[in-house]
């Protein structure tokens, strides 16, 4: 081996490995190998913020055996993503490795395919300290924020909770939004719609007003006036206005647009959405032609587009559509003041690869996700739709009453990608019949309607992510999980698609505003985003961000610590319509460390807990099943299998009484290769799924990946079918052999 590729993902480098010759050795780091520590702030203040960086748990045989094909390797590349916390991953790797920085070479790639990862291997460059320091200010910021503000939380308000530089921001954001709400005092308003008939066809025309001015029907007896003094008067065109209206079509995704639309049209979680788009960055195995990375980088807030992607879209769109749906100039998008432009705008890294050519190769949402960018990139890079637009001003008694129609003139952009509004629902407009001045109508109804002015509504994921990207807080890398943190520590929660704080997350709000305002307002956050950026442009030198926060955060926080309060301060428990069914009490929400479940208020007189389900129900609890022919092995009764929330398992009928247990061991029908007993289905201390013998600790026999009856042609050791694509590899480390699976 003279070469040495290290990257983050494991399905990244099967992708890579696949474009580089046998000369290349593709191995992933699994991510960051070196992090602050958690059982501390890790962070010496005192020493101008030098960090403390130790190696992740877990990650030390990762190290050691890139260490030795470090050794091995005649030129080392780290071809992490292309972004901060790729160019951070490759410094710790240079550290945690003990690299000659000097020596290194640094590789990325804006899509993962054969001509960029040849091109970026013939051309590396040197790790960006710039973006480095970016990252690790970033990092220390958060840090700080955190273990400093967390342990106050936890003495005024309750154990485990934690504050964030962003989380704090994003929950402020909905309580806010939740306050406007309560506040929100409904006005009474009417509408007036007249249904109306010429040559047969019908159509609907809204009151308007006069013909000075626009009238507002403000209560019943406004409506009554104008419904009585047209319901027998004739209805005649006043006015008819044709215009020609062009719609430009929307341009290429960001990864904030990705995630909203993703989560309109596909209802998909910001989470699950980065998820799938990582996948098919990093490459989907597509049989014969082998893995290929099919959308370019998917963390970027950049509308640019290569010059070369667009001459491909060109080339398709006439194929596909014709001529006439290519515009006569490129089009060009203007991203946000604020955007970096490191990176393109998300889009399909080869056009041939159309989403029905592919489908058989990708999973259900890989599909949607990939056919959404796909339609999305070819619309950007469209023709404008022409739109035929008719207004008609119809008079009825002095009152005019207002009709508009559309009709697609020409379609183009809507031929690939259609408009969809805020609730997903697909824009529409009717067809007017051919109508002109002084046009006689036939009154087929009157609809009077009473109406109220509706409070804003609650954030769904996709707007708060918009409400996150315009007030400038956060980057595209931190949406998903900022969001994930808020939901998983309780301070918001889903109510159907939309996201409600709950009572937690309001006190916790209202403290964080009493002691903390200064660095949770938004304007504060932004600007802390925008000097992040310039550390990244190397305009700025991240120490001084550091001091120059930390001079004012240290009065808060030596302000919130001399507080004196004398109780804690208590979220209000929230009921639920449960009761319990021991003591009779109404059951309260509670969080716990694997998500919310209905507790007794009782406690600790009556511990009774139950399960509840994705909607807030009580989860159904499955019946025990009596195992013939078992007994327990303590005390000789029966056994019963049950269900835990680790999967099934074996129990003493007598339980809590005799606690014996028993694990079921579900075996996957091969041979260990190690002693010839049953391979059975296992979980780490984790909770993760691996598969191990089940004679152990005789035979420790272990796999993450399920083993199969198949041996390496090259060495003779087992297959392991993996889980992330259709491949089979071999199970001794040193051995190199895969083969594809159907």
């Amino acid at each position: 081996m003279a070469n040495l590729v290290i990257v983050e993902s494991p399905s990244k480098a099967a992708t890579i490995k696949g474009y580089l010759g046998s000369n290349y050795k593709v191995l992933a780091s699994k991510g960051h190998v070196r992090d602050l520590p958690k059982s501390s702030l890790g962070v010496d203040i005192k020493d101008d913020f030098a960090p403390k960086y130790i190696t992740i748990r877990g990650k030390g045989e990762v190290i050691s055996s890139l260490k030795r094909e470090a050794k091995k390797a005649d030129k080392i590349f780290l071809a992490t993503d292309p972004d901060r916390e790729g160019e951070a991953i490759s410094w710790h790797l240079c550290a945690a490795l003990e690299l000659d920085e000097s020596k290194v070479a640094r590789v990325s790639f804006q899509e993962i395919t054969r001509s960029a990862v040849k091109a970026a291997i013939a051309h590396p460059g040197k790790i960006d300290h710039d973006l480095v320091d970016s990252q690790q200010a970033r990092r220390i910021l958060d840090r700080i924020v955190g273990y400093q503000i967390s342990p106050l939380l936890w003495k005024k308000v309750r154990s485990g909770l934690s504050a964030g530089r962003v989380q704090s921001v994003s929950t402020r954001l909905v309580v806010e939004r939740e306050q406007e709400i309560r506040a929100f005092k409904p006005e009474e308003y009417w509408t007036l719609d007249a249904t109306l008939e010429k040559d047969r066809k019908s159509f609907v025309a809204h009151f308007y007003g006069t013909e000075k001015k626009k009238m507002a029907l403000n209560n019943e007896s406004d409506a009554k006036t104008v419904l009585n003094a047209v319901r027998n008067a004739p209805f005649v065109v006043r006015d008819v206005k044709k215009t020609q209206k062009t719609r430009h079509p929307a341009p290429p995704f960001t990864t904030s647009q990705l995630q909203q639309d993703a989560f309109r049209r596909l209802s998909f979680q910001s989470q699950r959405t980065m998820r799938i788009a990582q996948e098919l960055y990093e490459g989907v195995s597509l049989g014969r032609k082998g893995g290929h990375g099919l959308i370019t980088y998917m963390r970027t807030d950049s509308l640019r587009v290569s010059a070369e992607a667009q001459a491909a879209a060109k080339a398709y769109i006439a194929k596909k559509y014709g001529e006439e749906y290519v515009p006569e100039k490129t089009p060009v998008y203007k991203s946000r003041a604020s955007a970096q432009d490191a990176h393109e705008a998300i889009r399909p890294t080869d056009l041939s690869l159309t989403p029905e050519s592919i489908r058989n190769s990708l999973s259900s949402e890989q599909y949607k996700l990939y056919k959404l960018i796909f339609d999305r990139f070819v619309a950007s890079q469209m023709a404008s739709a022409l739109i035929d637009a008719t207004a008609a001003d119809i008079e009825s008694a002095g009152y005019l009453f207002r009709a508009a129609g559309e009709v697609v003139k020409f379609r183009g952009y809507l031929a690939a990608y259609t408009d969809d509004t805020e609730d997903g629902e697909k824009k529409q407009s009717e067809k007017l019949p051919p109508l002109a001045a002084r046009d006689a109508l036939k009154l087929l109804e009157l609809k009077p309607e009473q109406n109220f002015t509706q409070p804003p509504a609650r954030y769904t994921e996709g707007t708060l992510v918009r409400a996150l990207e315009e007030k400038g807080i956060g980057r595209p890398s931190t949406y998903a999980p900022t969001i994930a943190t808020i939901l998983s520590r309780g301070y918001v929660s889903r109510v159907g698609k939309f996201l409600a704080p709950s009572p937690l997350g309001e006190v916790c709000n209202e403290w964080m505003i009493r002691f903390f305002n200064p660095i949770i307002e938004y304007e504060f956050t932004a600007d802390m985003e925008e000097k992040l950026d310039r550390i990244a442009d190397g305009k700025e030198d991240y120490k001084k961000v550091l001091r120059d926060f930390y001079e004012e955060f240290e009065l808060l926080l030596a302000k919130a610590e001399a507080e004196e309060m004398r109780e804690r301060v208590s979220a209000p428990p929230v009921e639920l319509d449960i009761k319990c069914d021991k003591c009779g009490a109404t059951m309260v929400l509670k969080h716990g460390r694997f998500g919310t479940f209905a507790a007794c208020p009782n406690y600790p007189e009556c511990k009774n807990t139950l399960a509840l389900d994705k909607d807030g129900k009580v989860a159904a609890r499955p019946e025990p099943k009596k195992v013939e022919g078992m007994k327990c092995e303590v005390c000789g009764k029966d056994m019963y299998l049950k269900k835990g929330r680790y999967g099934e398992y074996y129990a003493c009928e007598d339980y809590p009484k005799c606690r014996f247990t028993k694990p079921v061991l579900n075996e996957v029908g091969v041979k260990c290769p190690k002693c010839g007993g049953k391979v059975v289905v296992k979980r780490s201390p984790k909770h993760r799924v691996f598969y191990g013998c089940s004679n152990y600790p005789a035979c420790d026999f272990s796999a993450w990946d399920l083993p199969t009856d198949k041996t390496c042609p090259k060495c003779g050791d087992v297959l392991l079918k993996r889980k992330t694509r259709a491949e089979l590899y071999c199970h001794n480390k040193d051995c190199s052999y895969t083969e594809e699976t159907k």
